[in-house]
């Protein structure tokens, strides 16, 4: 019973996607693939992504915190970063704008979109949902931060023309994240992690086992390795995708954004629905700090390697929901707690930034 117990437990999805990801990859990969073939690809690549997250949680919970969060965060951020690069690498992408776009898109699906869908599941079962205001505007006014930093101040400096920073200005972003990034992890699993932790003390699991944390790197490398590569294949796919449907190609971050947060989505708002708000939140935030913290630099450093221009400052429309964003999000938490309406208010806010990014 205990050996069919382990046969079914090594056969499970997560360990079966990556090394079937790998095959995809390595079959298709010099090739231009059409038709069902194409389809597979797409199909491993979000199911690589998917289970990457799996196993880098997995670790996390094995190695503990700081060290958990920061593994987990540099796996999400390698995924990104990898997506990007091999996008902007492709001739006809939207080189310049697809990092903004992408990072942007991560800002506005977790504060409006993973915040709302949870507060609205969650307000559907509790009422009255209730977190802790300081560890919630913490991390809020960090992102906000890391956003303008990254996001707004490029459209409004002169040293070099349209929404674009200088080499120095880049330089200075980059550093100034890295560090607003790594005390916010800092100060949210080791110097004040009261502050970030359920009211009711929660369950702790039993860590994984070292043979099972060992597989899980294993398998992580591997999805990694796999993303990066399916992302070249099917980059051609996408371009072809976007000008078929007559969409912007600001389209392409949104899709990136919304592949890199669906594990991190689905998690946040099981835990809204158990009644786990500061979890929920912790989550969602959590990814749109790694998302802009981590990637912006290591985009920057890319494209100086690869001499790829790069442009960071949004349009007047973007800036407009960012800024509302802004300020519903701390009008959402400064009380505590939120209800039906909170919810039903970031979602609207969302719908708004998808409707407006297929039809600008």
């Amino acid at each position: 019973m205990v050996a069919f117990a382990r046969v079914v437990a090594f056969c499970s999805w997560p360990v079966v996607v990556p090394p079937v990801a790998a095959v995809v990859l390595a079959a298709t990969w010099g090739r231009k693939p059409h038709g069902v073939v194409l389809v597979l690809v797409a199909l491993a690549l979000v199911a690589a992504v998917i289970a990457a997250v799996h196993h880098a949680e997995v670790v996390a919970h094995r190695v503990g915190e700081p060290f958990g969060t920061l593994i987990l965060a540099i796996s999400v951020t390698v995924i990104e970063v990898g997506l990007i690069v091999m996008l902007m690498t492709t001739p006809g992408q939207p080189a310049d704008t697809l990092a903004r776009d992408t990072v942007y898109s991560a800002f506005m699906i977790v504060c409006n979109g993973v915040m709302g869908l949870g507060l609205l599941v969650g307000a559907l079962k509790h009422r009255v949902l209730r977190f802790r205001v300081e560890g919630v505007t913490g991390a809020l006014a960090t992102l906000t931060s890391l956003a303008t930093l990254t996001l707004v101040l490029p459209s409004f400096t002169t040293s070099e023309p349209g929404p674009s920073y200088s080499t120095a200005q880049l330089a200075f972003a980059g550093v100034a994240s890295l560090v607003l990034y790594g005390v916010f992890v800092f100060v949210q699993t080791i110097r004040h992690r009261q502050q970030f932790v359920e009211e009711q003390e929660p369950y702790h699991a039993v860590p994984p086992s070292a043979r099972d944390a060992l597989i899980s790197l294993g398998m992580l490398i591997i999805c990694l390795v796999a993303v990066v590569g399916l992302a070249k294949i099917e980059s051609p796919a996408i371009e072809r995708g976007v000008k078929l449907l007559g969409a912007p190609q600001s389209v392409v971050g949104v899709a990136i954004a919304l592949l890199v947060l669906l594990p991190e989505t689905a998690a946040a708002v099981r835990a809204a629905a158990r009644n786990r708000v500061q979890t929920s939140f912790n989550l969602a935030l959590g990814s749109a700090l790694a998302s802009i913290g981590l990637t912006i630099p290591a985009i920057a450093v890319a494209a100086k390697l690869l001499d790829q221009p790069l442009t960071l400052g949004l349009p007047a429309k973007d800036l407009i929901l960012l800024t509302l964003t802004v300020v519903v999000s701390v009008m959402t938490v400064a009380p505590g707690r939120a209800t039906l309406l909170q919810g039903t208010v970031h979602l609207s806010i969302f719908g708004a930034f998808i409707f407006l990014a297929l039809t600008p």
